[in-house]
């Protein structure tokens, strides 16, 4: 059942505890967070779960100093490190050897956790990567990987005392729309139009707008955020899908992939990169070799200075969409006259 009675600050301390029951944490161990406290990670379980269990925790004021934290850990011997995928790789590859050596845990949540992450800190650090998954409104974490059944590719499985249902989305094969419940689950949104009106999710369910899988084992995979698919063709397409093969591709670099209105296939997908070396004739070699359809194959491929990166160390897709749009309005006025925007030839531009 719902569990209405329970206040705000209630329902943050419910998720430390379930964090507690889910993952193994010892009286020695130092937690370092370079997480911001105005990010859901950062705060529950970076300050006020150390803080509510009694663990020594180091706290740095920004995730973006990869040298400098690399060498605050060393200092601090910490044993959990928090990040995401993107600080990690950072962190990892901007410290000596040694300098993170001290972590038995690397807890990461916010965006998906790269095989070439994993690949990085194991063979420099012989660092556990337990990937997670979360959203502000569950306080944050709702599930994640344990470290005697850590299963890469996956989210693990729901903390204890939440439960879900999914609902079909079409175009969608397999999986659905997911739905959480459980006591860490928000009391509910304040709106514009009633301030100071709480209102709660219907029967205590709140809707992810996240698209996953689960398995027989509870295993949840995350198959990406509903408004980050492509519809091509009448099919969902996966945004995080294709950000991931370019990944694969080019894995020093970072990808933003998104869709654009098309007019015979209803959208169409254009990867933002700063790699040079990105082409669209070695994506659609590697698409057909690793068996991916044909439509997560961007249509456009255009280099960037950078991708646009938000303070949490997630794609500023915002920015990204602003910077692919001036590109593509600078194109269409270049075009000859009575050629339409969907019919400029694919190529490579840079920007």
């Amino acid at each position: 059942d719902p569990v209405p009675e329970l206040l705000g600050t209630e329902r943050l301390l419910a998720n430390v505890e379930q964090v507690r029951c889910h993952i193994p944490l010892y009286p020695t161990d130092i937690l370092f967070n370079p997480l911001p406290t105005f990010h859901c990670f950062g705060l529950t379980v970076g300050a006020l779960m150390p803080l509510y269990l009694g663990l020594k925790a180091v706290q740095h004021p920004t995730p973006l100093q990869a040298r400098a934290i690399a060498k605050r850990v060393r200092e601090s011997g910490a044993t959990i490190l928090l990040a995401t995928d993107t600080f990690l790789s950072q962190y990892a590859r901007a410290g000596d050897q040694g300098d993170l050596s001290s972590v038995r845990l690397a807890v990461c949540g916010a965006e998906r956790v790269r095989d070439e992450t994993r690949q990085l800190v194991r063979k420099k650090y012989a660092i556990e990567i337990l990937e997670g998954y979360g959203v502000t409104e569950t306080a944050p974490v709702a599930a994640a990987n344990q470290i005697e059944d850590n299963r890469p590719g996956t989210v693990g499985r729901l903390v204890a005392g939440m439960e879900y249902r999914l609902e079909p989305v079409e175009g969608m094969n397999e999986g659905g729309r997911l739905f959480l419940r459980g006591p860490n689950v928000m009391m509910g949104y304040v709106m514009p139009d009633a301030p100071g009106v709480i209102k709660a999710p219907k029967d205590g369910w709140h809707d992810t707008g996240d698209i996953v899988t689960v398995d027989e084992e509870g295993l949840i995979t995350i198959r990406g955020r509903l408004k980050r698919f492509a519809k091509i063709g009448g099919e969902m397409v996966s945004l995080a899908v294709v950000e991931n093969c370019a990944s694969a591709l080019w894995p020093d670099n970072m990808h933003a992939a998104l869709a654009i209105p098309d007019g015979r296939k209803g959208e169409q997908v254009v990867l933002l990169t700063d790699s040079a070396e990105a082409n669209r004739g070695d994506f659609i070699g590697w698409a057909k070799n690793h068996g991916v359809s044909d439509l997560a194959v961007p249509r456009r491929i255009l280099q960037v200075p950078a991708i646009p990166m938000l303070g949490t160390g997630k794609t500023d897709y915002g920015r990204a969409s602003h910077i692919l749009q001036d590109q593509l309005a600078v194109e269409a006025a270049k075009a000859p006259p009575g050629l339409a925007n969907d019919d400029i030839p694919p190529k490579e531009a840079a920007i």
